[in-house]
């Protein structure tokens, strides 16, 4: 954290933007990673198991920032609300990893790039938050590019399709809440949301635990540190630089699960893949960068685990 505070400090702004996108790209990296390393591990483990050892790992190395903030868990704001976000980032990355079991790296991601416009609909329709047509026509046009990339069909319609598809939903609902909850401490954000993957997690494994081997318990081990490496990372940029300047990097998780499924899994996005990916992020772009010009994007928007 040394080398992160040494670089917060920096009086240059231009240099503490370049920072800020270095380390979301970094982040991102990660992200995607811990992604390639759980679809990995989902293969041999059950998706119960890697949440729970991923916890365990994640939970270990933020120990000293939870027992240096302690006092924040005392005095939680809305209770119940925090425990919502809980649950639907539980349910989320159970969703993604298990949904990754199943479809290549790219497919899942492709559904999960979709969150800015489900968060754009859904804070019209439950936050009563002014859109206009612009970010309507976006919403749309994003909706036709999920449409392309699930490629509907009775015979290309899956579960573990509609499961990730539920998961992107479900990732949009915990981001939408988060935003009623940024006032506060990432350590809390982030300790709570690992507490409900270890939980959740240690109840399914007693339905079905494999002893992992030392190589796969380090995977294990790295799926969890490394999370927690990218959320500092993110966090950090996000207090470097202004959302609309690195926010926009985090589409590079497409390129790194093109790369990690084609280099580790022997995966090929399919064109309607690709070209559904492009869509989205097309229309999520024009989204975010609309909100930013009316003012909606704070700056320190906390990333979500």
């Amino acid at each position: 954290m040394g080398m992160f505070a040494t670089i917060s400090t920096a009086a240059d702004n231009r240099a503490a933007r370049i920072a800020g996108i270095g380390l979301m790209l970094a982040g991102i990296a990660m992200f995607s990673c811990g992604d390639a390393i759980g679809k990995y591990l989902v293969s041999t483990y059950s998706v119960g198991q890697l949440m729970f050892l991923r916890a365990i790992a994640a939970l270990t190395l933020l120990a000293p920032m939870i027992w240096r903030h302690r006092g924040d868990f005392l005095t939680l704001d809305r209770p119940g609300l925090q425990v919502l976000r809980v649950v639907l980032s539980t349910l989320e990355v159970a969703a993604f990893f298990w949904a990754a079991g199943y479809l290549p790296l790219a497919d899942v991601i492709t559904y999960y790039l979709a969150c800015p416009i489900f968060v754009t609909a859904g804070s019209a329709i439950f936050l009563r938050e002014s859109v206009g047509w612009r970010r309507w026509s976006a919403v749309f046009v994003g909706f036709i590019g999920v449409i392309i990339a699930l490629k509907p069909s009775a015979q290309m319609v899956t579960w573990p399709a509609l499961i990730a598809l539920g998961g992107s939903l479900s990732f949009a609902a915990l981001m939408l809440i988060t935003r009623s909850l940024r006032s506060a401490p990432d350590v809390v954000l982030a300790t709570t949301q690992f507490i409900g993957t270890f939980t959740f997690g240690a109840v399914l494994t007693t339905f079905g635990w494999v002893t992992p081997g030392f190589g796969d318990l380090g995977l294990f081990f790295l799926a969890g540190v490394v999370s927690i490496a990218a959320l500092m990372c993110v966090n950090r940029s996000l207090k470097l630089a202004p959302a609309s300047v690195v926010v926009p990097y985090q589409y590079t998780m497409i390129i790194w699960a093109v790369i990690f499924g084609y280099l580790i899994f022997d995966e090929l996005p399919a064109p309607a893949t690709l070209i559904g990916a492009t869509i989205i992020i097309a229309a999520g772009l024009y989204i975010f960068l609309r909100e930013q010009s009316l003012g909606k994007i704070a700056d320190d928007v906390p990333p979500v685990v």
